[in-house]
């Protein structure tokens, strides 16, 4: 019986583990069981309880701290998610342990992770084999990309690159939308869900 799992990326701070947690919560109005695995070593604080942390496998603190290593931040990250595409047992464990049929995987905000490096690729493809997972990717980016032109084309590519290196089915989602005015709440959607491309570039080889 295959299951199915958001993976859900975006940005450092875009707010991926609030939705995450909101997600789950609406679910457990409805009645439906979703669990919540944390594959972000430097996660610090998120309200939903994992059903896994990749924290008690790999702390990128720890790697940071390892003088034989001598990483720094983007460089640990990379090292600990090689470290768990290299003890996927972990994550059999995990799994082994749900009891609904769906998931949503709360990832590390470093984007390269997704666009280029084949770490993330082979994790997915492994699920898909052994689990047989059906996965769709939530790419989160907050509405600071949208009140300039150049930082949202900068995240619609990375969205696009992330695409096209998972190879599952994606979706986008605008958070933090709250947070703009309302006159720039309006003039957003209106500028974006209707865009103009030759706006963006005359703006982005403007700025």
């Amino acid at each position: 019986m295959p299951r199915f799992a958001q993976l859900v990326i975006g940005p450092a701070g875009c707010g991926k583990s609030t939705y995450c947690t909101t997600m789950q919560a609406h679910c457990e109005t409805l009645r439906r069981k979703v669990d919540v695995i944390n594959l972000d070593p430097a996660a610090e604080f998120f309200e939903y309880t994992p059903l896994a942390d990749i924290r008690d496998l790999i702390h990128l603190d720890d790697v940071m701290e390892d003088e034989d290593i001598h990483l720094g931040p983007n460089g640990g990250l990379v090292f600990c998610l090689e470290y768990l595409q290299q003890n996927l047992n972990w994550l059999d464990t995990a799994l082994g342990d749900i009891d609904g049929d769906y998931l949503l995987f709360d990832c590390p905000g470093q984007i390269e992770l997704y666009s280029h490096l084949p770490i993330m690729p082979r994790v997915i493809e492994y699920m898909q084999r052994k689990w047989d997972f059906r996965f769709v990717t939530v790419f989160i980016l907050d509405a600071r990309f949208l009140v300039d032109s150049s930082h949202f084309l900068a995240g619609v590519l990375s969205a696009l690159s992330a695409m096209v290196s998972l190879s599952t089915a994606h979706i986008n989602v605008m958070t933090k939308l709250d947070l703009l005015s309302e006159q720039k709440q309006k003039y957003v959607i209106a500028r974006y869900l209707n865009p103009d491309m030759d706006y963006f570039f005359r703006s982005g080889s403007n700025a």
